[in-house]
């Protein structure tokens, strides 16, 4: 989950330097992904569960071990493969000039 919930991150990120902003180093995490809803327009329960996500992954990396069932882990992978997606999509429809063609 660790992985997938950082790609959601580096994206949401880029998208908000996208608009010419950046999170403070205070609550940087929570920042980014409630950004989201500002950037991309993502909705409120994909921003609930994404935030839900980094408060389990806090409790995970820092407190205790094992409270991340396998079913959140695919969530979380199946959440960040569609965000990627639509934040890719959102900057290549609002900032262009920021995607290499591929």
């Amino acid at each position: 989950m660790n992985i997938a919930y950082n790609a959601v991150l580096q994206a949401a990120t880029a998208a908000l330097a996208s608009c010419g902003y950046r999170a403070t180093r205070a609550s940087h995490h929570y920042r980014v992904i409630q950004s989201l809803a500002h950037t991309i327009d993502a909705e409120t329960n994909v921003v609930i569960k994404l935030d839900h996500f980094r408060k389990k992954r806090n409790i995970g990396g820092y407190e205790q071990a094992g409270v991340i069932s396998q079913q959140e882990a695919e969530e979380m992978i199946e959440l960040a493969d569609e965000l990627r997606g639509r934040i890719r999509q959102w900057i290549g429809n609002n900032h262009p000039e920021l995607l290499r063609e591929e």
